[in-house]
C-alpha cells in the first residue's frame, strides 16, 4: 500500500513539473513571437527575456493554483481527454487573467515594469493551452505504460458473476493502462451465475457473506459491486462489509438510479406523486444539435466521398447485389425509416427472416467481414443524418420486430425514441455493441438522453474516431 501511495505522489509531482515546464516554455515562445511579429502593433520597450523572470513566475504560479483548485491534479483512471482539455482551457484562461492582474499589481511603477502587452498575453494564453495539453498527453501515456508494468496497480474485486460483472472484467482486461488487476469474483448470495463463462485465470473467491475476509486475504484495493438488480438493502450490506476493509467502493447503477435524476416529487390534491420529467430536447437545444448534425454530415460526406466510391466499386466486384442495403429501423418518436448501410452480406441473407448477426456469420461476404470490422459499412448513414432521419450521436436504432419485443421486458426502453437515432452513441463507445445486453445498452442510452450537451456529443464523436483508428490498427 505504501508503494502505491508513493507511486501516486510521484505521478502527481511529475505532472505538476510537466505543467511548470510547458507553461514556462509557452511564455518563452510568447515572448519571441511578440518580439518578432508586429501584431497588433510593433512592440515597444521589449527587454531581454531575463527581465521577464518575475512575469514567468507569476504566470506559472497562477496557472498551478487554478489547476489545483480545478482538481486537475486528481488523477483518475481512464479520464475523458475532451473533458480534460475543456478543464485545461477554462483553467488556463482564468490563470492567465489572474497572472496579468498579479503582474499589474506587483510590478506597476516599479523598475521591473516592462511591456506586457495584449499580444504577449494572447500568445501566452493559447500557447499555454497547447503546450500543457501536449505535456499532459505525454505524461498520461507514460503513466499508462508504467501501470501496464505494475506501477501503482490496484487489485480489484468484482462482486457479481453475471453479465455486468463479466462486462466489467472485459473492460478492465482490454484497458491494461488503467492499472487494475482483477483478483477475482465474489458470488452474490453464494450463487455464481454464469460461472462457466468466466475467462480462464480469474476465479470465484467466495460468496458475498465472506466479503470482508476475502478483502483482507487478497489485499484488495477496490471493490466494484456489479449487481444492478440487487435491492438497496443488499447493496448497503455489501458496502458495510467493504468498509471494514477500508477499500474504495464503486457500484454499477440499476435502472432506477439511472432515471432518478429525472424524477421530481409533486402532489395531486395533497397526494404525493413521483413525476418522471419529459427529457426530450426542445427549443434551442434541438436546433443546436440539428445544426451540428447538418454541418458534420455535409463535411463528412465531402471528405469521405472518394472512399465511398471505392467501397461501392469493391462491393460490386465482390458479390452480386446492390451497393447499399436499406433496412427498416425505428427512429424519432418510434417512426420507422430506411437506414442505409454498405451491403456486407449476401443478397439472400434474410431469405428466411431477420436474425442477429453472429460471429463467423456465413451470410457475411469476404469484403463484408473487413468493412464490418472497421465500421466502414456505417458511412452511408451520413445521408440519413443530412436528411434528418438520424443524428451523428444518439441511441442506435433497432428493427421494429425487436423493438416490439424489448418494449415489453425492458423498463423505459421506448424512451430511447425521444431523440433521433445516432450513427454512434454513448453505449457504443463504452463497448456495448452487437449482441451485448440490450438492457445495459438501454441504461447507457437513457443516461445520454438525460445528460445531453454539445460537449458530450463532441466527446462521443472524438472517442468514436479514436476507436475506429484502434480497430483499424488491430485488424
Amino acid at each position: 500500500m505504501k508503494s502505491k501511495i508513493q507511486t501516486q505522489i510521484v505521478f502527481v509531482f511529475t505532472l505538476a513539473l510537466s505543467d511548470v515546464a510547458m507553461a514556462s516554455l509557452a511564455f518563452l515562445l510568447a515572448y519571441w513571437m511578440r518580439r518578432w511579429i508586429p501584431w497588433p502593433e510593433r512592440a515597444q520597450n521589449i527587454g531581454d527575456f531575463s527581465h521577464y523572470a518575475s512575469f514567468v513566475l507569476t504566470h506559472v504560479v497562477s496557472i498551478l493554483m487554478v489547476f489545483a483548485f480545478s482538481r486537475l491534479y486528481r488523477l483518475t483512471r481512464g479520464p475523458s481527454r475532451v473533458d480534460e482539455f475543456y478543464s485545461i482551457f477554462a483553467s488556463t484562461t482564468v490563470g492567465t487573467l489572474m497572472g496579468v492582474a498579479l503582474s499589474s499589481l506587483l510590478f506597476k511603477n516599479s523598475p521591473l515594469e516592462l511591456d506586457y502587452s495584449r499580444g504577449m498575453i494572447f500568445y501566452g494564453w493559447w500557447l499555454t493551452i497547447a503546450s500543457v495539453t501536449v505535456g499532459r498527453l505525454v505524461h498520461a501515456q507514460v503513466r499508462a505504460r508504467l501501470r501496464r508494468h505494475g506501477w501503482g496497480r490496484d487489485r480489484v474485486l468484482i462482486v457479481g458473476t453475471g453479465d455486468v460483472g463479466r462486462m466489467i472484467l472485459q473492460k478492465i482486461q482490454s484497458n491494461p493502462g488503467l492499472g487494475y488487476e482483477v483478483a477475482g469474483f465474489v458470488a452474490a448470495n453464494g450463487v455464481a451465475n454464469g460461472q462457466n463463462n468466466i475467462p480462464p485465470g480469474v476465479s470465484v473467491l467466495g460468496s458475498a457473506g465472506d466479503l470482508s475476509p476475502i478483502i483482507d486475504e487478497h489485499q484488495i484495493d477496490e471493490v466494484i459491486i456489479a449487481l444492478p438488480e440487487a435491492t438497496h438493502q443488499e447493496i448497503l450490506m455489501l458496502i458495510s462489509e467493504c468498509e471494514r476493509g477500508r477499500v474504495t467502493i464503486k457500484v454499477f447503477p440499476d435502472v432506477f438510479q439511472i432515471m432518478a435524476s429525472q424524477v421530481s416529487i409533486g402532489d395531486l390534491g395533497g397526494l404525493p406523486l413521483l413525476t418522471v420529467r419529459n427529457i426530450a430536447l426542445r427549443g434551442w437545444r434541438r436546433t443546436a444539435k440539428r445544426l451540428m448534425d447538418i454541418v458534420g454530415a455535409a463535411c463528412g460526406l465531402v471528405l469521405i466521398s472518394p472512399l465511398m466510391m471505392l467501397m461501392a466499386l469493391l462491393i460490386k466486384l465482390d458479390s452480386r447485389g446492390p451497393v447499399f442495403y436499406a433496412q427498416e429501423r425505428m427512429g424519432l418518436d418510434a417512426k420507422p425509416f430506411k437506414m442505409l448501410k454498405f451491403r456486407s452480406m449476401r443478397q439472400d441473407a434474410e431469405a428466411h427472416g431477420p436474425g442477429w448477426t453472429v460471429e463467423d456469420d456465413p451470410r457475411v461476404t469476404r469484403l463484408g467481414r473487413i468493412i464490418r470490422r472497421i465500421n466502414v459499412d456505417e458511412f452511408p448513414q451520413l445521408i440519413n443524418v443530412l436528411i434528418g432521419e438520424m443524428s451523428l450521436v444518439g441511441p442506435r436504432p433497432e428493427r421494429p420486430i425487436y423493438v416490439n419485443q424489448f418494449r415489453r421486458s425492458i423498463p423505459r426502453y421506448m424512451d430511447r425514441h425521444w431523440e433521433r437515432a445516432g450513427i454512434t452513441g454513448w453505449a457504443q463507445i463504452n463497448g456495448l455493441r452487437g449482441d451485448t445486453s440490450i438492457a445495459e445498452r438501454t441504461k447507457y442510452d437513457l443516461w445520454y438522453i438525460e445528460n445531453w450537451s454539445l460537449l458530450l456529443d463532441l466527446k462521443i464523436l472524438i472517442r468514436t474516431i479514436f476507436r475506429l483508428h484502434s480497430l483499424r490498427n488491430a485488424y
